[in-house]
């Protein structure tokens, strides 16, 4: 899934990065810019304090901060999901931009894809995955 592009070809490197059902297609480009989601600043789209260490844990993990930017298209699931598939897109980017970044991410954990998703509802069941019907007891 990933597609590793050279500056001969593109500027940017590029990953895609999933969680829940979201999916994060994000554009690593080296210099400065704004990290862009969605054509909004990433900043106002996630605005909280925590959501800012979490996108930025894997720049501060390789101390690449300043060295690169990202835009990045994410569709699907909550402003959660959206947050943890926007930082493994970005992990994943500086892992096929740089080889010496790899070690810093996995040990972090960042490159793993979460696997956990809603599970799926089967019949004869009421509403939920696993709730069943009550039975009378008599």
């Amino acid at each position: 899934m990933e597609d590793q592009t050279t500056t001969k070809s593109k500027p940017y490197t590029y990953a895609v990065g999933r969680r829940k059902e979201a999916v994060a297609r994000v554009r690593l480009t080296k210099g400065k810019g704004e990290n862009v989601v969605n054509g909004i600043s990433i900043e106002k789209y996630f605005p909280s304090e925590a959501a800012k260490t979490k996108y930025l844990k894997p720049f501060h993990l390789t101390k690449s901060l300043d060295s690169y930017f990202v835009s990045v298209k994410v569709t699907g699931s909550g402003k959660s999901g959206q947050l943890d598939a926007v930082v493994h897109g970005i992990a994943r980017a500086l892992n096929a931009a740089s080889d010496e970044f790899r070690q810093n991410l996995k040990r972090a954990g960042l490159l793993t894809r979460d696997p956990r998703v809603k599970e799926r509802r089967k019949y004869g069941l009421a509403q939920k995955a696993r709730k069943g019907k009550q039975s009378p007891k008599r």
